[in-house]
């Protein structure tokens, strides 16, 4: 103690300085050698609360292969911003530089890469840097997520979800819009068509080789869907598609001699066809993917056909995510060029009541990039359940996403040509002869949804009906439906549903803008969603672009004079829907 008091003034500065400097450096040591904890923020997959309160049956395996997708947030404004920035085709893309501007910025893509790279997880992002890609196991995102995947018996029905409710950096929450892929809450992709055949399948399909260009009797042929429609106008046109291409998205595969066989008919080349593989291939050929590539090469023979195909056989996972993921695909391929002009066709769909609000969030965002980023037309089946896609008969419901507000919705008709080349008569599609069970034939799907409000454009006459209740109506427009000529497995049937009706107002799109194109050398004042064809019915003066179908109903809603639940603003009368454009929108 004493000899303590003895130290001078000096040494015990000299000992505090010591001391003070021991100290700074200890402590930016803790502070800045080790980066602060992350904060954690639980995230909503929009799941309906009773199912995750239902019992749960087993954990989800640990080593099942999830594939998550992150959705990130983009401006309004420069989404508004993209639509109105339309160039030619042929020339340079903007898309590409404008992609950090829409995307997350290098910065947030760092600190994703910093959270996920240690657990040895691969990371792929769009083009547009709008979508994230994460596979990885099951026990893996799990413990990066702070939770347990479960499997839940449901209605009937399995699926499983994390529980509890999972959790992801402040950081990463910041930016996301919505995640995908860690359920598979929504309902697989149900195929809208049906198919009939008189024959037996060939026992070697694949390896018959004689040309077969007999259609079956009473089946409709391009040729007379081309008349009826007005298509064959165009092509007197000399307008056939050249240098346009129908992009379709499948979750199946075609046969190749099946193919191969119907081009052989129509002299359509085989090498406009491309077909491009997402998240691996297809296991089966169901029928859907041939009608789709045959409707198209019918009308619109000089066209390329690029098909977008994942697997939809695979319900371990949420298929609603290989859609998606061939969305970006098809995103990815075209931010370097201009591909105003070109057209998506989508023939598959599901209930809105069905779907988790995630998935059809994550779809709704890819529908806007597509359309207002780079200027194409999606038109979507509008379902073969007529007025109840749920296939509970009575249950009045709509499908998914024919009524996202970004694409076209297609129902479907029965059309009778005329023996000379023309339209005899037309009405709606539906049969309700056996309403205890939808098997794709309950007819055009139509009413309104109970996700999505009414748009401002959706406003033509009819709209405003007994049966409005101020949000998306469906369909827009529609097509045949019924009886056309398709080759599929090596014979010849004959097919029905909205996927054929799709398909068929993507190729009379890709000749109108062709045209277009030729004639004013840009679409820019043309939209490329639904609002289109409102506009079309608006601005009409005097020409007639649709076909007014007043007959027949979907088993609950009737034909009408001018929109209805049925066939929207009607079918195509192709010429004179290209000459009101040309009139209107140059």
């Amino acid at each position: 103690m004493l000899l303590f008091l003895r130290v001078s003034r000096f040494s015990v500065s000299r000992a505090i300085a010591m001391i003070s400097g021991l100290i700074l450096l200890l402590v930016p040591l803790a502070s800045c050698g080790t980066p602060a904890p992350l904060q954690f923020t639980t995230i909503n997959l929009g799941i309906p609360a009773q199912a995750l309160q239902s019992p749960v049956v087993k954990p989800l395996p640990d080593n099942t292969q999830l594939h998550v997708r992150f959705t990130f947030k983009i401006d309004p404004n420069l989404l508004k911003q993209a639509d109105q920035q339309r160039g030619q085709p042929g020339q340079s893309s903007s898309v590409q530089s404008f992609a950090k501007k829409v995307g997350i910025s290098d910065a947030t893509y760092q600190k994703i890469k910093d959270f996920f790279s240690p657990q040895g997880i691969s990371l792929k992002l769009s083009k547009l840097r709008t979508n994230l890609a994460v596979d990885a196991k099951a026990s893996t995102i799990a413990k990066l997520l702070q939770t347990k995947f479960v499997v839940h018996n449901y209605n009937g029905r399995t699926f499983f979800a994390p529980n509890p409710a999972p959790k992801v950096p402040g950081f990463l929450a910041d930016s996301i819009d919505v995640v995908t892929g860690l359920d598979n809450y929504s309902s697989a992709p149900q195929h809208d068509f049906t198919m009939q055949f008189k024959q037996p399948a060939h026992v070697s399909s694949q390896a018959h080789s004689a040309q077969d260009c007999s259609p079956l009797d009473q089946t409709l042929l391009p040729r007379e869907v081309a008349s009826a429609y007005g298509y064959d106008q165009l092509w007197n046109r000399g307008l056939h598609g050249e240098h346009m291409t129908v992009n379709l998205v499948e979750i199946d595969g075609a046969y190749k001699q099946d193919i191969q066989n119907y081009f052989d008919c129509i002299n359509f080349p085989m090498s406009n066809l491309s077909i491009v593989n997402v998240d691996g291939h297809p296991q089966q050929a169901v029928g859907e993917s041939t009608l789709d590539i045959q409707m198209v090469a019918g009308l619109a023979r000089s066209a390329n056909i690029k098909v977008y195909q994942t697997d939809g056989g695979d319900n371990t996972n949420d298929v609603w995510v290989n859609v998606n993921d061939e969305l970006q695909q098809l995103i990815n391929d075209n931010v370097n060029s201009n591909s105003a002009g070109n057209v998506v066709s989508i023939s598959l769909g599901a209930a809105e009541s069905d779907m988790s609000q995630q998935d059809m969030e994550a779809l709704d965002s890819s529908f806007q990039q597509l359309s207002r980023v780079l200027h194409m037309s999606v038109l979507v089946a509008s379902g073969d359940c007529g007025a109840f896609t749920s296939q509970n008969y009575g249950d009045l419901s709509v499908s998914f996403p024919a009524s996202d507000p970004w694409v076209t919705a297609v129902g479907g008709t029965i059309l009778t040509p005329t023996g000379n080349g023309g339209r005899a008569n037309e009405i709606v599609w539906s049969d309700g002869s056996n309403r205890s069970r939808c098997t794709n034939q309950w007819g055009s799907g139509g009413g309104n949804s109970s996700v999505f409000k009414q748009p401002s454009w959706q406003n033509s006459s009819g709209v405003n009906n007994r049966y409005s209740r101020g949000v998306r109506q469906l369909p827009d427009i529609s097509a045949a439906a019924y009886a056309l000529a398709v080759y599929f497995q090596g014979r010849w049937g004959a097919v029905g549903g909205t996927s054929a009706a799709a398909p068929i107002w993507a190729a009379g799109l890709a000749l109108v803008n062709q045209g277009m194109l030729q004639q004013i050398h840009k679409l820019a004042n043309v939209s490329t969603n639904a609002q289109q064809f409102y506009a079309v019915a608006d601005q009409s003066g005097g020409l007639h672009p649709f076909y007014d179908v007043t007959n027949g109903n979907n088993l609950y809603f009737p034909a009408t004079p001018g929109w209805d639940y049925t066939t929207g603003l009607g079918t195509p009368n192709l010429a004179e829907f290209y000459q009101v454009l040309l009139n209107n929108f140059q």
